[in-house]
């Protein structure tokens, strides 16, 4: 008996002290982020947004019309050149001996082209005097008008040939900064074919192009804005052109925006996101968050919103349009929730949140 009382102690003290240990307090260990929080911004009526790349307003292929080799390349990719600066040399060989005979023939039409017309001159004095029948005034004068033509067209073939030795030495047509080079000395150079390119970095504008079920929005003289991708960089223009055909731009429309003058350091090739306002401002509220806070995994894409105790809660969401630096939330996501926008560590669902 006394032993079954000393076995019924130890058990409950065994008992006693295990339900003490599981009411001990669980630490929770887990590594806080510091994040920067924000809540959707919301934009009433509408506007329609295009990609388009960035191009200088006034730019060219330069060509030549004559074939031959490149003797010389005068200019490099990034120079700054001047209107009717030396740019490429091709050699002209054979033209320039066209134009050592050319100059020979025109000596030699000259030469006799005055000497027709002292005859001519002479005998139209006889002829006045009746000294000279009108067979010999005919002939005289058919003999001057021939060295005349032959003349004229002696000249007209020194033009062509200094054509195309122009076509031999290419010069800028305008100032600007040499954009690309296609060719290298001693490459063959062919009619048509670019040799260079070269723009003027002073005026830019942007390329968009836009479907059809949105174009008859977009006016000419509409002040847009615009935002370059890589900088996220704000700026405004106008648009200038908007086609009315797509039959050379695969079913979408080309809408052209020349943009305003500014400090931002602009590069031809640069992507953009043009924003078109409309007329119709009775749609109802947009849910807009930055496109740089949002999440993408496979297919699916959301965002950490603040859960309970500041603990990140992965939210996939339903995206509509994108709207400059802002994408649209359909769905997943209300106006008052809040939602990690940056963190200075890699953020997990579940992790502990330090709101800054």
């Amino acid at each position: 008996m006394k032993n079954t009382i000393q076995i019924i102690a130890i058990l409950t003290l065994i008992v006693t002290t295990s339900c003490g240990e599981s009411k001990k307090e669980t630490v929770d260990n887990r590594p806080t982020v510091s994040v920067i929080v924000s809540t959707p911004s919301t934009e009433n009526g509408t506007f329609i947004t295009a990609s388009g790349k960035i191009e200088a307003v006034q730019n060219a292929n330069i060509s030549t019309r004559m074939m031959g080799f490149v003797t010389k390349i005068h200019v490099n990719v990034g120079q700054k050149v001047t209107k009717g600066q030396l740019l490429i040399s091709i050699n002209s060989a054979d033209i320039a001996a066209q134009k050592a005979q050319i100059n020979a023939s025109i000596t030699e039409a000259t030469a006799a082209y005055k000497n027709a017309e002292k005859d001519y001159n002479r005998f139209k004095s006889l002829f006045e005097t009746n000294s000279a029948s009108q067979k010999e005034m005919d002939d005289i004068t058919a003999n001057f008008q021939m060295a005349k033509a032959r003349l004229e067209a002696a000249n007209q073939m020194k033009n062509q040939v200094n054509a195309q030795l122009s076509y031999s030495n290419i010069t800028a047509p305008f100032s600007g900064v040499i954009t690309g080079k296609f060719i290298n000395k001693g490459d063959l150079a062919t009619p048509g074919i670019p040799l260079l390119s070269i723009e003027n970095p002073t005026n830019f504008q942007v390329i968009a192009m836009v479907p059809e079920s949105e174009i008859t929005s977009i006016k000419t003289g509409t002040t847009v804005q615009v935002i370059v991708k890589s900088t996220n960089q704000k700026l405004t223009g106008k648009v200038t052109e908007v086609s009315t055909s797509t039959k050379n731009t695969g079913g979408q429309y080309l809408v052209k925006v020349v943009l305003d003058k500014s400090e931002v350091n602009l590069l031809s090739g640069m992507f953009t996101s043009i924003q078109f306002p409309t007329e119709n401002t009775t749609t109802a509220s947009k849910i807009l968050v930055p496109t740089n806070a949002l999440i993408h995994k496979g297919e699916l894409t959301g965002v950490y919103v603040v859960g309970q105790n500041n603990t990140a809660l992965l939210r996939w969401l339903r995206l509509g349009r994108q709207f400059g630096d802002k994408t649209e939330i359909l769905s997943g996501l209300s106006v008052d929730e809040q939602f990690v926008v940056s963190s200075k560590s890699k953020l997990t669902n579940g992790a502990k949140l330090q709101i800054q």
